[in-house]
């Protein structure tokens, strides 16, 4: 059964997060609230993690997984991005924007689109998120959390509890999150090209 971790949206609990972010680096899969919905993370280097991933979305490696960042910083290491693109991504970042990117060799392969080597970065603008990948000191793999056969994501912690009590370790609870997903904008063609239009204005980045 998957572990709650109750915490305050503004200021979490660190003995929480701290317990959460060990769940993690021991492999396992959490749900956690961002400022679009709630979504999946896992180790970044841990294969089966990342398979279980998958395997609890329905997705297969054709579905982009995202980098969950805290910040720019570690942008250069698993990402190939111009000055324009580094601009527009200094303008929507943290922000429920993901930016679809040219991958470095950093990126495992079995991570990144099976045939475009490109990956999904992501800052989020989440108090409570934000600190758990200061605590876990790396990125962490992610994608949304849509369950099978649903189009929307979910935002209710005991709901995601619920229904996957099982094949989740743990559940970090901050409250309701909103339950429209990312912009998503593919910046490893020449112009940048809208995949999906979610929360993230198109007018914040200047497109």
């Amino acid at each position: 059964m998957s572990q709650l971790f109750e915490v305050h949206p503004q200021n979490p609990q660190l003995r929480l997060l701290k317990q959460a972010a060990q769940i993690l680096h021991d492999g396992g899969i959490a749900a956690v609230p961002t400022d679009s919905s709630y979504a999946l993370v896992c180790r970044l280097d841990d294969k089966t993690a990342a398979e279980n991933l998958r395997r609890i979305r329905q997705v297969d490696d054709k579905h982009h997984l995202t980098l969950l960042c805290k910040d720019l910083s570690e942008l250069a290491r698993f990402a190939r991005v111009d000055n324009r693109q580094y601009r527009l991504l200094k303008l929507g970042t943290p922000g429920p924007y993901t930016f679809i990117l040219e991958a470095t060799k950093e990126v495992p392969r079995r991570l990144s689109h099976p045939s475009r080597r490109t990956i999904g970065l992501r800052v989020p603008d989440h108090q409570v998120t934000q600190e758990l990948l200061a605590l876990f000191g790396e990125p962490l793999l992610a994608t949304t959390l849509i369950a099978p056969g649903d189009s929307e994501p979910m935002n209710d912690a005991n709901d995601i509890r619920d229904r996957f009590q099982k094949a989740l370790q743990a559940v970090v609870d901050a409250g309701a999150c909103p339950m429209e997903p990312t912009t998503v904008i593919d910046f490893s063609a020449d112009e940048p090209v809208l995949v999906r239009q979610g929360r993230g204005s198109l007018a914040r980045l200047g497109l």
